[in-house]
């Protein structure tokens, strides 16, 4: 697929059919997440995959807009471990360029995914952190749903001249 294809009709999918991702599919999205540019190329970010039917149950559970995770066949918990990088508070920029890779990898395999957040909001990734015996000192930016669309890519331009400043604001 067209790298504009990808970033232009990427969507938030929430209707997923019954079929798995393969593990081909996964690696994909999960090599994509790590071609990311991060921080001093420290790459601190780790990927905890979900494919657990109880698991991802209990993630729509615990998840106010997740609710989709329980007909899904995949969720992937994008973490970070400020450990691993040079300057520690730019886990969450790391974290969401590798994020956003992955979007678009699964788009360009048109696998379906919506992006749940969760950092900053300590009631979303405190059930997710307990519930994945994720460790106190490894921080939680997001949950990715993922599946076999059950609903279009549709495209939309959002382009909007108004948020362009040049040369100063």
């Amino acid at each position: 697929m067209d790298i504009f294809e990808a970033l232009f009709t990427r969507r938030s999918i929430r209707k997923f059919t019954s079929a798995d991702v393969s593990d081909a599919d996964l690696e994909i999205m999960l090599r994509a997440a790590m071609a990311a540019p991060s921080g001093h190329n420290r790459q601190p970010w780790h990927f905890v995959v979900v494919r657990d039917k109880a698991l991802l149950a209990e993630i729509a559970n615990r998840h106010p807009h997740a609710k989709m995770a329980a007909e899904a066949p995949l969720a992937i918990v994008v973490c970070a471990n400020p450990a691993e990088a040079k300057e520690p508070r730019y886990w969450q920029q790391d974290c969401t360029a590798a994020l956003e890779n992955m979007l678009l990898a699964a788009r360009g395999r048109n696998i379906g995914t919506v992006w749940c957040g969760l950092h900053p909001l300590e009631d979303r990734v405190e059930p997710i952190r307990q519930l994945l015996k994720i460790p106190a000192e490894i921080n939680i930016l997001a949950l990715v749903v993922a599946g076999h669309p059950a609903q279009p890519f549709d495209e939309v331009d959002r382009y909007r001249e108004d948020k362009v400043h040049h040369n100063g604001w």
